[in-house]
């Protein structure tokens, strides 16, 4: 009794969310198709049933498929590479004022510098085929480093003093005090990271057009004047950016548990 009652307890806020969730997808599908009846020209903004009808012609292809793995492999990794390079980079500026005063001027410029230009020099540098693995790292980087340090810098003092008196060792001071303290900063830096990782890496395939990516796929459509395509492979981007995003949560939120009470005894 107490564990149906328990299992329907979870599930209606799952619901609810669920209900609000289709709600604003509807409101704003409504809102597209009265903007796109009110200009009346599908050149230049589509209804969402013509995107829905071509996305379901694109993903009926294996090229389809082959192009969106081109890009994944590609801007995850990037988005990867960046997130284990900030949380190291973070953990060294914190413990050394050397290390902290060579980086912040660093990622300061990099967070400032537009993707443009970044995508620019790196066509100089490298091949087109690797611009957007480079691109989305260098673009995520000064978040996951950003927010890791602050996550670092408001840790518990009290606790942290308790441990160094007690001589609490390292790899059981990390689950019991660090790791809580920086978790959340480091899932924040993660959602927005994903999103730029995307961004970023997009815009660098239409600029640099390496074959069999997403990028040149919209800039065919451009070239192409197919709104419809161009409509579809948005939306393709932002579902998975979406997707990402919230199983990169689910996962830390699972691990959490293990990080927090996996400390050697």
């Amino acid at each position: 009794m107490t564990s149906t009652t328990s299992a329907d307890a979870t599930t209606h806020p799952l619901q609810r969310r669920l209900g609000r969730l289709l709600l604003v997808i509807a409101f704003w599908l409504a809102v597209w198709q009265g903007a796109a009846l009110a200009v009346g020209q599908e050149l230049l903004l589509v209804t969402p049933g013509a995107v829905l009808l071509r996305l379901g012609e694109l993903a009926r292809t294996a090229s389809f498929w082959g192009t969106i793995g081109y890009s994944f492999v590609r801007i995850v990794g990037g988005f990867l590479l960046a997130a284990v390079v900030g949380v190291l980079g973070a953990a060294l500026a914190s413990v050394s004022r050397i290390v902290d005063a060579l980086t912040t001027p660093m990622v300061s410029a990099v967070r400032s510098t537009p993707v443009v230009s970044f995508i620019i020099l790196v066509l100089i540098w490298a091949d087109s085929s690797r611009l957007a693995l480079i691109v989305s790292f260098l673009m995520v980087v000064p978040i996951i480093y950003s927010t890791v340090l602050e996550g670092i810098r408001n840790r518990d003092r009290s606790l942290l003093e308790v441990a160094a008196v007690f001589g609490v060792p390292l790899r059981r001071r990390l689950p019991a005090i660090d790791i809580p303290a920086v978790l959340p900063y480091f899932v924040a830096g993660c959602r927005i990271g994903i999103g730029l990782a995307w961004k970023s890496g997009v815009a660098a395939e239409v600029i640099g057009l390496p074959q069999g990516s997403i990028g040149e796929r919209m800039y065919q459509a451009k070239i192409f004047l197919s709104t419809a395509d161009l409509f579809a492979w948005t939306v393709v981007i932002i579902a998975i950016s979406y997707g990402l995003e919230r199983l990169v949560a689910w996962l830390l939120g699972r691990a959490q548990p293990r990080l927090l009470h996996g400390a050697p005894a």
